[in-house]
């Protein structure tokens, strides 16, 4: 059989394949800014955004928060239980209403052990979000932070997956998109009112984001 490619596990109805599964498993609702989770919290669960928006941030020992990622409609975060780690090591909070799949680390550590289907495509997410994360780190590393600014944009308006952008991204501050860009709220605004007057950004209640962005990524 060959591997499940990260297109194929779209393809894998998860919230058919989770209600099956007996016991261990919790739908959790919840507001805007509240908590899943805490850094230092004890990671005892796997949880998977059925709906809304969460983002994952991290504290320095010295009171100091940087985001480093938000996440979306059917991404996983905590898994980190499943490696041994015996503690959250970031904070995951509700950016919208979100509803969420809970699931306990000793469910789904059986489920990934009994169903060939669930671990194909569960380990093709993983390998799928790390390069993410790798390209994340050429970004931070080598790109100017305007461009790194117009790629984030472009991340939180869903740009390219499945080729259907979500346009409107749930509003989020300049004092946390200059944490995950790496630069100051002053950049953040600089840049910000660059792209709205070229057009590749709109307010209209909510920031709408225009593919033409992806110029600002592309152009040397």
């Amino acid at each position: 059989m060959p591997p499940m490619t990260a297109n194929k596990y779209r393809n894998f109805d998860l919230r058919t394949f989770f209600s099956t599964i007996e016991g261990g498993r919790t739908i959790v609702t919840l507001t805007k800014k509240q908590r899943v989770f805490v850094q230092g919290d004890s990671a005892d669960a796997v949880f998977y955004i059925q709906r809304g928006k969460v983002r994952v941030s991290v504290v320095s020992n010295k009171g100091k928060e940087a985001t480093i990622g938000v996440l979306h409609e059917g991404d996983f975060f905590g898994e980190g239980c499943l490696a041994g780690q015996q503690l959250r090591m970031a904070t995951a909070t509700a950016m919208t209403d979100c509803l969420l799949t809970r699931i306990d680390k000793k469910s789904m550590i059986a489920v990934i052990h009994r169903e060939r289907a669930f671990s194909d495509m569960f380990v093709a997410y993983l390998l799928t979000r790390n390069i993410r994360y790798e390209e994340d780190l050429v970004d931070q590393l080598f790109n100017s932070s305007e461009k790194r600014l117009a790629r984030i944009l472009l991340l939180l308006a869903h740009f390219g997956k499945d080729g259907q952008p979500e346009v409107a991204i749930p509003k989020i501050s300049q004092e946390t998109l200059a944490e995950m860009v790496g630069t100051t709220r002053g950049r953040v605004n600089f840049f910000m009112n660059r792209f709205r007057k070229l057009g590749f950004v709109r307010y209209n209640g909510e920031l709408e984001v225009h593919s033409s962005l992806l110029n600002v990524v592309l152009h040397d």
